[in-house]
């Protein structure tokens, strides 16, 4: 079975007597809090449709971010043209060899995302995360696979603590994707680490939660 990608969490608790909304400063994890004034690096957070690219060792298979998730049909003829071909599987046995990997990214365009324009007239793909037997890869191999492929990878927008992170958020920047405005982003720390119960350390910090 492909592992879905794990749920990112959002920074902040939010408040539970009838507003909703976020409560700056009251983090939802204890390790997010205790790590907060170091340097992490941000990623742009892509409003679309999460998107897994699975190479069994054998054929290319897609999935949406769960097994019963629905792929827009537009998206799925682009995957089909891009990845489905003799010279792209000779690709991944070349680069993988029989070892399963999954590539990890954001389906977006026109009637995927809800506002802007990433791209008025089309649809595409855009690389956040690569796995290879169960081990999550370094953000220059996964910039080396996108090449590889020719796809797109999440463009670095910033690096600092958290509260830099939320400040960048809340100014509204313009997405470096087309025109659309950016929908936020998902932080980091510098190096991968996972909290006590083995999940991996990673907050969203979206533009609408601030406003």
């Amino acid at each position: 079975m492909v592992q879905e990608y794990p749920k990112i969490e959002t920074i902040f608790n939010r408040d539970t007597e009838g507003t909703k909304k976020l409560i700056p400063g009251s983090y939802r994890s204890e390790t997010i809090e205790a790590l907060s004034d170091l340097d992490w690096v941000w990623t742009e957070k892509i409003d679309g449709t999460n998107i897994r690219i699975h190479w069994d060792g054998h054929k290319i298979t897609f999935g949406g971010r769960t097994d019963n998730a629905q792929i827009p049909n537009q998206l799925v003829n682009w995957l089909n043209e891009k990845f489905i071909n003799i010279e792209t599987e000779e690709l991944f046995e070349q680069k993988f060899g029989d070892s399963e990997v999954t590539l990890y990214g954001e389906g977006y365009g026109r009637k995927i995302q809800n506002g802007g324009s990433y791209i008025p007239d089309g649809v595409s793909f855009i690389l956040f995360d690569v796995m290879i037997g169960g081990i999550w890869l370094k953000r220059d191999s996964v910039e080396d696979i996108a090449k590889t492929f020719a796809i797109d990878v999440v463009p670095i927008v910033g690096v600092g603590d958290l509260d830099d992170a939320v400040a960048y958020v809340r100014s509204k920047p313009n997405s470096k994707i087309g025109t659309a405005k950016m929908e936020g982003v998902v932080a980091r720390p510098m190096v991968e680490l996972f909290d006590r119960l083995g999940k991996r350390v990673m907050v969203k910090i979206k533009v609408k939660d601030f406003e």
